[in-house]
């Protein structure tokens, strides 16, 4: 049983409430800035290109403001590496910089590649550029210095793999010591025909909680759910406990059916009060909104604990 529960009141955003022409809404990172929860979505165009759209809610449900104009779009960066999109950001605050670190996937003719942007506001933002080529994606950068460098969550392919790795870098600019951190299990697992990192990582005296997304084809049709892990905080690269059951598995009629097929799929989630709000796209069609105790993703994933 999925340990997420839905808002009752699901998708809290579809493209038709947006203020732009789209064939769909989806995989939102989130943060909260001046009392408001913002989502940043994924935007998909009626000309198949995302852009990265900034919403605001006082509330983190309802009543959303969303922005006409994008934050990223593939018309404002480098034609060479995001002409054909601005995809599936996840956003980092870092309080050592005061601003927000935006990891996302930047579609060119070359592939889908890693890229990093910042703000201070949702309002303006800085493009730092690639900082890991194709074909790359699911990047998420932890929220301070471990050992005295940045970690970033990212999954590469090759050869057909599809696994969770990390890397290091003293500046946000070059990233190296790549090091692998979850792979794909095989077999008939639910994650074992792909994994990718969904939310931000959240800090807990027991690990880095990541939640990831793992894909299993049944049917010739890829089914996208969610699961948890915790890292070593000390050394990222180190998994100290992994699920092996799902958190959230596409059950609802619009996580089902949409632009896809039995998808949920997240890039941001809210540690509030004890609570995680999960932030998540639908059938890369809408965004719905999960809520689940804290303490209980913790305990799903220490019931596995990974031996070294």
């Amino acid at each position: 049983m999925d340990i997420f529960r839905r808002y009752e009141g699901n998708p809290i955003l579809r493209a038709s409430d947006l203020p732009v022409p789209a064939l769909g809404v989806y995989n939102p990172g989130v943060a909260e800035v001046e009392g408001e929860v913002v989502l940043l979505l994924r935007v998909e165009g009626t000309d198949g290109r995302s852009s990265l759209h900034v919403a605001r809610s006082p509330d983190g449900i309802g009543s959303w403001r969303v922005d006409p104009e994008p934050l990223l779009s593939p018309d404002g960066g480098d034609e060479r590496y995001e002409a054909l999109g601005c995809e599936d950001p996840r956003v980092t605050f870092v309080e050592e910089l005061g601003e927000w670190v935006i990891a996302y996937v930047a579609v060119g003719p070359s592939g889908p590649a890693v890229a990093l942007a910042t703000t201070r506001d949702f309002r303006s933002v800085r493009r730092l550029g690639l900082v890991l080529p194709p074909p790359n994606k699911d990047a998420a950068l932890f929220p301070r210095r471990i050992r005295g460098r940045w970690w970033l969550l990212h999954r590469p392919s090759s050869g057909g793999a599809e696994h969770i790795w990390v890397a290091e870098s003293p500046d946000l600019a070059f990233w190296g010591r790549p090091q692998l951190v979850l792979p794909e299990r095989g077999g008939t697992w639910w994650d074992g025909a792909r994994v990718g990192a969904g939310a931000v990582p959240v800090e807990t005296p027991e690990g880095w909680l990541v939640i990831y997304h793992g894909v299993k084809v049944v049917a010739g049709v890829p089914n996208y759910r969610l699961g948890v892990a915790l890292l070593d905080l000390e050394n990222p690269a180190r998994v100290t406990s992994r699920c092996a059951h799902p958190v959230l598995s596409p059950e609802a009629p619009y996580e089902r059916v949409g632009n896809g097929f039995n998808i949920v799929f997240t890039c941001g989630a809210l540690a509030r009060e004890g609570m995680v709000w999960l932030y998540y796209g639908a059938a890369d069609s809408c965004v719905a909104l999960a809520r689940a105790r804290l303490a209980d993703l913790v305990e799903q994933a220490l019931a596995c604990p990974v031996e070294d």
